[in-house]
C-alpha cells in the first residue's frame, strides 16, 4: 500500500488526527522536501523519515522531478508499504502526488490519500487576519512554477504558491504585468499558519522582486487581487463576443449585411495588408493589421454559428487536433532528420486525410495570384519526379521561351503572345523555386525597389524645376542612376 499524506501548511497540531496518526506509525516514511516547519518537530518527536530533497538538485526540470519522485516511492514501495508525505493538501497544486497515483494504477498497486490542510487554508486564513476581503468562491489557485504556460482570468482572485525565491518572484512579476498594471496591489503572504511568523505585506506588483518586498523561501505565496472587468486586458472572448454583437439585431448595418461571399475581397485585402507590414518591419503596424485578418476569420466562424454550422471553438478544435496529427515527430514517437523529412511526413499524413484526391494538383487553391499558383503547382508536380535533371537544364528552358518569344514578335498574334509569355513566367517561377527563392516575394520586393527609387527620380526632377513628361530617356537614365546612388548611400 501507498498512503499519501498531507503534511498541512506549518506546524503538526494542525493536522486532522487521521493524518497524524499516518505520520507517527509509518514504517517508512518519504517527505518530498524537508523545508517545512513538519519536519522538524517530526525529528523532535522521533518519527524516522527520509527526505528526497537530493532529487531536486539532481533534477534537469520540474517536470523530471516529479517523474523521478514518483520513481522512488514506486521503488521504496518493492520492499513494503511507503507513506509519502507533501505539504499542505497532498491533492492540491502536488504534481508529484498527480503523477504518483498515475503511476501507483498503472503497476496495479492500490494507494490511499490522508487530507490535510492546503496552503490556501491557511494563506485564507492569514488574509483575512490582515483585513484583506477575498472573495473564496472565485479563488483561483495557480503553481507559479507553471505561471507562464497557464491562461487565468485576472478579474478573478489568484493565489500562487511555490513563489520561494527572487528570481521566481521577478519572473512571476513579469507573467503578471502582461495582464495586471504595475501599480496593482498584491500581497505577500509568509509563512501562513506558523505562530509568530505569520506575515502578510502589501505592495504594488512592479516591487515584488525588489528589496523592499523582503525575503522569499518555500512558506512563501502571493495574492493577487482581481481587476475590475472595464479594466481589464481584453480576452479572445471579448473579441468572439464583439464580432457577434455587431452581427446581432442592434449590431451594425454593415456587418449584418455581410456574408459568406462578400467577404471574401476583405480577407485577400487583408492578407496582403499583413504582408506589407511584415515587409515595413513596423511591429505596431504588424499588429494591427494581424487583427484586422483575425476580424475575417471569426467573422466567418459567426457567420457558420448562425447558420448552424460550427463556431470558433470547432475551428480552434480542428486546427488544434490537425497540428498534432500532423507533427507526430514533435507530439508523437516519429523522429525526422530534417525539415525536408518533415515536409514528406506532412504530405504523407495529408494524402491519407484525403483520400478521395485522385490527382496532386487536388487542393490547389485556384484563386491563389498567378505566381504563388504557379509555384505550388510546379512544386505539386516534382513530388511525383516532373522535374529537370539540374538547375543548369531549367535555366536552358528559360533561354528557350525567351527564343519562342522573340520568334512570335514579329507576328503579333496577340493569343500566341499571351501563352509564350505565360510559358516563359512559368519558366521562371521554376528557376525561383529551384533556387529557393519565393518568386512572389521577390517580384513584390523588386517592385518596392522600383517604385522607391522612382519617387526619388520625381523628387530629384521638382528639386530642378522639371517634368518627366519632357525628357530624353538619356536624361531619365542619369536621374535614375543619381536616385540610386542616393538610396545606396541612405541606406
Amino acid at each position: 500500500m501507498i498512503t499519501i499524506v498531507g503534511l498541512g501548511p506549518a506546524t503538526l497540531d494542525q493536522l486532522p488526527p487521521a493524518a497524524r496518526a499516518v505520520l507517527e506509525s509509518a514504517t517508512t516514511l518519504l517527505l518530498r522536501t524537508s523545508r517545512h516547519p513538519a519536519a522538524d518537530e517530526l525529528r523532535a518527536a522521533g518519527i524516522a523519515f527520509e527526505s528526497l530533497d537530493a532529487e531536486y538538485e539532481r533534477a534537469p526540470s520540474f517536470d523530471a522531478l516529479y517523474e523521478r519522485l514518483a520513481e522512488v516511492v514506486l521503488e521504496r514501495h518493492a520492499s513494503g508499504d511507503v507513506v509519502f508525505a507533501v505539504p499542505g493538501h497532498p491533492l492540491f497544486a502536488e504534481e508529484s502526488v498527480r503523477r504518483l497515483l498515475a503511476a501507483a494504477r498503472a503497476h496495479g498497486i492500490p494507494a490511499r490519500v490522508v487530507p490535510a490542510p492546503s496552503f490556501a487554508d491557511a494563506g485564507a486564513a492569514a488574509l483575512a487576519s490582515a483585513g484583506v476581503e477575498v472573495d473564496f468562491t472565485q479563488l483561483q489557485m495557480v503553481d507559479s512554477a507553471a505561471l507562464a504556460h497557464l491562461w487565468w482570468d485576472a478579474t478573478r482572485p489568484a493565489l500562487l504558491h511555490q513563489v520561494d525565491d527572487v528570481p521566481t518572484a521577478s519572473r512571476v512579476k513579469l507573467v503578471l504585468m502582461e495582464e495586471y498594471p504595475d501599480e496593482h496591489p498584491v500581497f505577500i503572504v509568509r509563512h501562513a499558519g506558523v505562530p509568530a511568523e505569520e506575515e502578510v505585506r502589501s505592495l504594488p506588483l512592479l516591487a515584488v522582486d525588489r528589496p523592499e518586498a523582503g525575503a522569499y523561501d518555500h512558506l512563501c505565496t502571493l495574492y493577487v487581487p482581481p481587476l475590475a472587468p472595464e479594466t481589464r486586458r481584453p480576452q479572445f472572448q471579448d473579441f468572439v463576443d464583439i464580432i457577434a454583437r455587431l452581427r446581432g439585431p442592434d449590431g451594425c448595418p454593415w456587418d449584418r449585411e455581410q456574408d459568406f461571399q462578400t467577404l471574401k475581397r476583405f480577407v485577400l485585402e487583408e492578407a496582403y495588408e499583413v504582408l506589407e507590414a511584415v515587409d515595413s518591419g513596423d511591429p505596431a503596424r504588424l499588429c494591427d493589421e494581424l487583427g484586422d485578418l483575425m476580424i475575417q476569420v471569426l467573422m466567418y466562424a459567426q457567420f457558420a454559428r448562425e447558420d448552424g454550422r460550427f463556431d470558433i471553438r470547432d475551428v480552434i478544435a480542428n486546427t488544434v487536433d490537425k497540428l498534432i496529427r500532423r507533427h507526430p515527430h514533435v507530439f508523437g514517437d516519429v523522429r525526422v532528420g530534417s525539415a525536408a523529412e518533415v515536409l514528406r511526413n506532412w504530405e504523407a499524413i495529408k494524402r491519407r486525410e484525403r483520400p478521395e484526391r485522385e490527382s496532386v494538383l487536388d487542393g490547389v487553391p485556384q484563386a491563389l495570384p498567378a505566381l504563388m499558383l504557379a509555384r505550388e503547382v510546379s512544386r505539386r508536380v516534382v513530388k511525383v519526379g516532373f522535374e529537370w535533371p539540374s538547375l543548369a537544364d531549367v535555366v536552358a528552358k528559360l533561354q528557350e521561351e525567351v527564343d519562342e518569344l522573340r520568334r512570335e514578335l514579329p507576328q503579333e498574334d496577340a493569343e500566341r503572345l499571351r501563352a509564350e509569355i505565360g510559358d516563359l513566367l512559368f519558366t521562371v517561377v521554376n528557376v525561383a523555386r529551384w533556387l529557393k527563392v519565393d518568386p512572389e516575394d521577390a517580384l513584390r520586393t523588386m517592385v518596392a525597389r522600383f517604385s522607391e527609387r522612382f519617387r526619388e527620380v520625381e523628387r530629384l526632377a521638382a528639386q530642378e524645376g522639371r517634368s518627366l513628361q519632357g525628357m530624353t530617356i538619356a536624361e531619365l537614365d542619369a536621374l535614375w542612376d543619381e536616385a540610386k546612388r542616393r538610396l545606396e548611400e541612405k541606406a
